[in-house]
């Protein structure tokens, strides 16, 4: 049998190689709480670079801190537009405490098992119970963060309220356990302003405080992460993406970096893939073509004719 992690829950697949389960025993630490032995889930090691904007950093670093014996840590919820870089800020904030960062994908599925403690069957046929990313993060101080949050129930969140107030602790109903939160734990919230999601309870929203709003960067720090995030890509395709970009927020539209990235990303392997380098002597027409490719094929007609507007205005231009 293997254990496969897939947010809301874990499933359990037979198959032949017994050393994966050897393997996910190992990565896992136990801890005991009032005799129930909880297995721990891994915090998340991952490439997530912020560029810029230092002062939405500092907003989520001061909204953790403890300045007072009776003080606590407030939970911050980080709103924006899809892709405007929500998850990665919370997860670089949590890096800068020094602390393990355990990142949870809440969807429209998810229990409030799935926030604190999951059964699951072990090797040996006994109940083997697994804490959450949330409930790991509690237990070693780390930082918890839920992204896309408001894509969660009303249920599942009230599991989270004592926890998110002067209480700091969870009760698993399926364990029997209450886990107390360690002082150095700290917790964040994402939630995209999109239609697709729930409406919370205004004794969920007071827990989750303060709102910190984040919006389209400015052109210069727009292309500093397009470079952070494709170094590879030559200035001209950046430059084009993010004139692209800066065109499409002004226009109101919700194209983010990350669609910009993902366009850049696909017209450079469709560059590379037609053997077209920098050497090439029509590559500035292929490059266009593949953006414009890119853009339709990654968002929609409306974007290809943004680059196609575009591109032919800074030739007039040129």
């Amino acid at each position: 049998m293997r254990f496969e992690f897939l947010g809301c829950g874990i499933r359990i697949i037979i198959i032949n190689k017994r050393q994966d389960i050897r393997r996910l025993n190992y990565r896992m630490e136990k801890i005991s709480i009032d005799d129930v032995e909880l297995h721990l889930s891994a915090p998340d090691d991952v490439s997530m670079p912020w560029v810029g904007q230092e002062d939405l950093v500092t907003q989520v670093l001061a909204a953790w801190l403890v300045i007072g014996e009776d003080d606590l840590p407030l939970s911050p919820r980080l709103l924006g537009k899809p892709g405007v870089g929500k998850t990665t800020l919370a997860y670089h904030a949590g890096r800068c405490l020094t602390r393990p960062v355990y990142l949870f994908q809440a969807t429209m599925d998810t229990r409030p098992e799935d926030l604190i403690v999951t059964p699951v069957i072990s090797e040996q046929g006994k109940i083997k119970y697994v804490a959450s990313p949330v409930v790991s993060a509690m237990i070693k101080g780390g930082v918890a963060i839920i992204d896309e949050g408001n894509r969660m129930s009303e249920k599942s969140w009230a599991s989270l309220a004592p926890l998110l107030d002067s209480r700091r602790y969870v009760e698993s109903i399926v364990a029997g356990i209450k886990i107390k939160a360690h002082p150095n734990f700290r917790f964040c919230t994402t939630m995209n302003d999109d239609a697709s999601t729930f409406e919370l309870p205004e004794y969920i929203h007071s827990r989750l405080q303060p709102q910190i709003y984040i919006d389209f960067p400015e052109r210069d720090e727009e292309l500093l992460i397009l470079k952070s995030n494709l170094p590879f890509a030559d200035n001209e395709i950046l430059e084009y993406v993010v004139e692209f970009l800066q065109t499409a927020h002004e226009a109101n539209e919700r194209y983010s970096v990350r669609d910009g990235i993902n366009i850049a990303r696909y017209a450079l392997k469709r560059l590379v893939e037609s053997g077209e380098r920098l050497i090439s002597t029509d590559r500035k027409k292929r490059t266009a073509r593949y953006l414009k490719e890119a853009s339709s094929m990654i968002l929609d007609t409306t974007a290809s004719e943004y680059f196609k507007a575009m591109i032919n205005d800074i030739d007039k231009e040129k």
